[in-house]
């Protein structure tokens, strides 16, 4: 379903001057996420890509990491007291060979940044359960001018970001700077999620060859998702968190942050960088 933006009322007071007239603006609407039938999540979304979005979710939890893990994803109908289609419920079967997580209230969701846990416990989930050693061979040699010029492809390809001006994006690009596939969505972590399920659905998994990059900050929750995909490579326009570093340096990933016109950052893995002097001590 394409029910990217709603219009709204608004009153609009420019310079003194005062008119109503209709705003277009990001939708956000509950995705409950059932795996083989329970009830395993639900996150806040834009409309769209939801099956993608299930799917890049279940990667990041460590559930599927192989097209064939995954047999079906549905909309749930009966989803209301009266029996309607939201399509606010999606369904997703796995293989019989996949092994399935305990689902009970108090499963440990790892990606979710408010689940309280430590930082040693939540690296050490993701240790366990990573399904692709970030082995991009031969290894990316990336230049600052390629990564300079990314924030202005994703922007440039926004579409619903440019009618509402109230949505992250998140893109795949080549390691030779061309872009691969983007996704928007009112959460930044949704939209990383619906490019990762929409290379599994291709068969794309690992992603060793490519370079994430993020509208907003790279959080812990967003490094986490990047490893979980075999991503080598997260660039954001904005800060990371410590935990993120810290998350990149252990698995092996290139974290770029403040990525603003020909200025970066680098946090983590600048082997991958082709620099044409070593960094200084500051």
């Amino acid at each position: 379903m394409g029910r990217a933006t709603e219009r709204r009322r608004i009153v609009r007071i420019r310079d003194g001057k005062v008119s109503a007239r209709p705003d277009t603006l990001a939708a956000e609407e509950p995705l409950e996420i059932r795996l083989n039938g329970k009830r395993l999540a639900v996150t806040m979304r834009t409309p769209g890509d939801d099956f993608p979005l299930a799917a890049g979710f279940l990667v990041s939890e460590g559930v599927l990491a192989h097209s064939s893990d995954l047999t079906s994803i549905v909309y749930c109908a009966g989803a209301t007291e009266d029996g309607s289609n939201t399509y606010n419920v999606v369904d997703v079967r796995t293989a019989p060979t996949v092994t399935v997580p305990d689902i009970t209230l108090e499963r440990n969701v790892y990606t979710s940044s408010s689940c309280g846990l430590c930082g040693k416990a939540s690296l050490e989930a993701v240790r366990t359960t990573a399904r692709f050693p970030l082995a991009d061979e031969p290894a990316l040699r990336l230049t600052p001018e390629l990564l300079a010029a990314l924030p202005e492809r994703l922007r440039a390809s926004q579409r619903v970001f440019d009618r509402t001006g109230g949505l992250h994006a998140a893109a795949l690009f080549s390691e030779r700077g061309e872009l691969l596939d983007l996704r928007e969505d009112v959460g930044r972590h949704n939209a990383v999620d619906k490019l990762i399920g929409r290379a599994l659905q291709q068969g794309l998994l690992p992603l060793s060859r490519a370079v994430l990059m993020v509208s907003g900050r790279a959080s812990f929750e967003l490094v986490q998702k990047a490893v979980m995909a075999g991503i080598p490579v997260l660039a954001a326009v904005s800060a990371p968190s410590s935990l993120a570093v810290d998350l990149a340096a252990e698995q092996g990933l290139t974290l770029v942050g403040f990525l603003r016109g020909s200025s970066m950052n680098v946090y983590a893995g600048e082997e991958r960088l082709a620099l044409d002097a070593p960094a200084h001590q500051a």
